[in-house]
């Protein structure tokens, strides 16, 4: 066998005769192997489909994630923006009536709420209460559920007017 790290390693010779003494080969030997192992290691790497696609997944994971960020503080300067112009165009005796109402909604909705409580027998909310947890734990598939819902419903909408 020949070895190739003769030229690249010449002080691998003995000054007597030009054979390597034992101490050489195993220093030759070590640092094949080594070699060997890294070479080994980067095909292997280069090989593995399962470990890139996870790596591909995780980065486009990342640059999806990074997306969705900054389209969502867009849209969050955007609505603020929208909102202060609207502020300043209303005059403020209607933004007054406004906040008014919406007060007297949410005590109305709050009294609403308490009154149905009062007198919802305790089984039913305890079934109501199990109900809705039940929606929480499962909240994924129930909002895929109902959007498939609205995409069939306005399909049919549109067909019906053709």
């Amino acid at each position: 066998m020949t070895n190739h790290n003769d030229q690249a390693q010449p002080h691998d010779r003995s000054t007597t005769g030009g054979a390597p003494t034992p101490e050489e080969l195993r220093e030759q030997i070590t640092h094949t192997r080594d070699e060997l192992g890294r070479t080994v290691e980067a095909l292997a790497a280069k090989a593995d489909v399962k470990a890139q696609a996870k790596q591909k997944t995780a980065a486009v994971k990342q640059e999806a994630s990074e997306k969705a960020a900054l389209v969502t503080e867009q849209i969050r300067e955007k609505a603020e923006h929208a909102a202060d112009l609207v502020r300043d165009k209303t005059p403020d005796p209607i933004l007054e009536k406004a906040s008014r109402a919406a007060a007297q909604v949410r005590e109305t909705t709050a009294r609403a709420g308490q009154l149905a409580s009062e007198k919802t027998p305790d089984p039913i909310l305890e079934r109501a209460g199990h109900a809705a947890t039940a929606v929480r734990a499962n909240r994924t598939p129930l909002l895929a559920a109902g959007a498939v819902l609205v995409v069939f419903l306005l399909i049919r909408r549109g067909r019906g007017r053709k």
